[in-house]
């Protein structure tokens, strides 16, 4: 396996990180989520890693469970967390977001989306590709229903003059260019309206920035009419950066939750809000 002499060298390169994040992660996700006992080679070369020291940590609770784990979808949603953070609160690199209380069916729709090409991440894909949508939804929902306290914001690095157009755009929209205020279809606190649509607070900067140009780009789809990808497509690069900078700087309110109703109609059609939970099957 290339890279190998990394983790027998215990070096901490970003590099060597991002390899082993990989190799544990596929070798979780092969025994939590496909359901099966993971090979005979990849159990000889757990306990090899094992053997040297390397991540014992983690690969000697990973060489117990695939002999000794229960089914239950705590154990099974774990692999989620070797990049999502633990609980799904969050990686610290900035680029994979929250997904624990964000709202089922905004869940369910990714998970949808990126088994079933809308969008591209290939470890996600690989993840998902087999699985039926009843498993995604019970994923979703048991993300769904994790209520945990959010750490504060990281201060801001953008001008003032960056922000204070992110604040216009996020909150008022910009009628110029046929742009809605996002708080129009994320809820007046900006905490995501149920059952499909996330809250834009908590996020990192990175991800912001990412998402929004992927929508832009159109390498990031969502179910038709794709509101996000009409609304992306109308803001510069500019604005982009300045509602990421804007929103990762906000606080969250007391009650992070997402509202139940919207104060505003929204301003256009958009597939997101409407969620359809599969009965059984895919």
């Amino acid at each position: 396996m290339p890279g190998l002499t990394a983790f027998a060298g215990g070096t901490h390169s970003t590099e060597a990180a991002r390899e082993r994040r990989l190799c544990f992660f596929m070798i979780t996700v092969t025994r939590f989520f496909g359901g099966r006992r993971i090979s005979a080679s990849c159990r000889r070369f757990l306990r090899n890693l094992a053997q040297m020291g390397v991540a014992w940590t983690i690969s000697a609770p990973l060489a117990l469970a695939v002999e000794t784990a229960p089914d239950s979808i705590e154990l099974r949603v774990r692999a989620c967390t070797v990049c999502h953070g633990p609980e799904g609160r969050a990686a610290p690199d900035g680029y994979y977001p929250r997904i624990a209380g964000k709202p089922a069916g905004y869940l369910f729709q990714q998970l949808l989306s990126f088994r079933d090409g809308r969008r591209r991440y290939a470890p996600m894909t690989h993840l998902l590709d087999t699985l039926p949508d009843i498993y995604l939804l019970e994923m979703a929902r048991h993300f769904a229903a994790l209520d945990l306290p959010y750490p504060p914001p990281r201060p801001a690095s953008a001008s003032s003059a960056l922000l204070e157009r992110g604040r216009e755009l996020v909150t008022r929209g910009d009628p110029a260019h046929d742009v809605p205020a996002c708080n129009q279809c994320h809820g007046e606190a900006l905490t995501g309206f149920a059952p499909a649509v996330p809250g834009l607070l908590g996020l990192p900067r990175d991800y912001l920035n990412a998402q929004l140009g992927a929508w832009r780009s159109g390498q990031r789809r969502a179910f038709a009419p794709d509101c996000m990808a009409q609304i992306a497509g109308r803001l510069s690069p500019q604005d982009i950066g300045a509602v990421a900078a804007w929103l990762s700087s906000q606080p969250l309110p007391p009650d992070t939750k997402a509202v139940r109703s919207l104060v505003r109609k929204p301003p256009m059609e958009c597939g997101s809000f409407t969620v359809t939970e599969p009965a059984t099957g895919r």
